[in-house]
């Protein structure tokens, strides 16, 4: 009997990439910046002579299952400007060339709706990659009329921890979008999911996919440290530890998936 279930890993680094797919994830989220929720991973721009490609081309020669890659130029909001369009315009151009499998991309008005003239601008760039709506969804104002114009928009999916801080906090209102959605439009749970909770989240909202970072912690290989210093902001991710995908974490989290759908 086929897997009617399919679990998502979002990485942000080719080690992650390949311990996903080891551990059984169906597709992968490309993106870099776990830490402010993922941002557009590297793609070092070509000249016709000579192709000099980042992360999506180096990934796609490690794993075979479906790479979608994530089109968001910045952190924080969802509202953009004209520049940060013409950025995204651009990444969805060279990841398309680069073979990306899909894109995940999002963007809201300053009142909290889904911007349908930029996302349908935006979806037109990116055909015919399926694309998916990323948790900006998470920041609308009305959850079920921002679903009805992602259908109407012709997103494949989208990814929700149900306007929560996690999946398994919004997961009264992930059932309700997926009761509403009736299969128009895939509903993907994703925030703060971990094999003690996905069974719950799974089976109260009647999903057919999740999204997950699996991820643990590993120290720096570093011998000399610099304690002094951090590259990042203070609430940054220390200097010398490693967050990757964790290929016993995914094998649990797809047994899970197996067992409860």
């Amino acid at each position: 009997m086929a897997e009617c279930f399919l679990m998502e890993v979002c990485v942000d680094s080719v080690e992650s990439a390949v311990n996903a797919e080891r551990g059984g994830a169906g597709r992968l989220e490309l993106c870099s910046s776990l830490l402010e929720g993922g941002l557009t991973p590297s793609l070092a721009c070509s000249d016709a002579a000579s192709a000099k490609r980042g992360v999506l081309h180096v990934v796609k020669q490690y794993v075979k299952i479906p790479i979608y890659v994530m089109i968001r130029p910045r952190g924080g909001d969802f509202l953009y400007s004209d520049l940060e369009v013409d950025v995204m315009r651009k990444d969805i151009e060279l990841m398309k060339s680069q073979g990306a499998d899909g894109l995940v991309l999002g963007a809201l008005t300053e009142d909290g709706r889904v911007d349908a003239e930029l996302c349908m601008e935006l979806l037109a760039a990116a055909r015919p990659l399926p694309v998916t709506f990323h948790r900006a969804f998470d920041m609308v104002h009305d959850p079920a009329v921002a679903l009805e114009a992602l259908i109407s928009l012709g997103f494949e999916r989208v990814l929700t921890s149900g306007c929560d801080s996690s999946a398994l906090e919004g997961l009264p209102l992930i059932k309700r979008l997926v009761d509403q959605a009736k299969g128009r439009i895939i509903i993907m749970p994703g925030g703060g999911i971990t094999e003690r909770n996905l069974q719950r989240i799974l089976e109260g909202s009647g999903a057919q996919e999740f999204h997950c970072s699996a991820r643990s912690s590993r120290e720096s290989a570093m011998k000399f440290r610099n304690t002094c210093v951090s590259m990042g902001a203070s609430f940054s991710a220390p200097e010398y530890g490693l967050k990757v995908a964790d290929v016993s974490k995914v094998r649990t989290l797809n047994a899970i998936a197996k067992n409860t759908l």
